[in-house]
């Protein structure tokens, strides 16, 4: 039988890559697999680039009018 910890745990992990959150780390981590010397995006700024791909694709639905 899992422990409530370790349940929680998958819990959590599921949480985050369903909401996205996880992309920021795998960024993170890719970038710095690639180059450790490499400059990363801040969490903000990689949302911005996110969310500026989304709404630029115009297979997303997104846009006005």
């Amino acid at each position: 039988m899992t422990s409530l910890r370790e349940r929680l745990a998958k819990v959590r992990y599921y949480v985050r890559e369903f909401s996205g959150e996880a992309a920021y780390d795998r960024y993170v981590a890719h970038a710095r697999g690639h180059d450790p010397d490499a400059q990363v995006m801040t969490r903000r700024a990689f949302e911005r680039a996110r969310t500026d791909a989304r709404e630029a694709d115009p297979r997303e639905g997104f846009g006005c009018c």
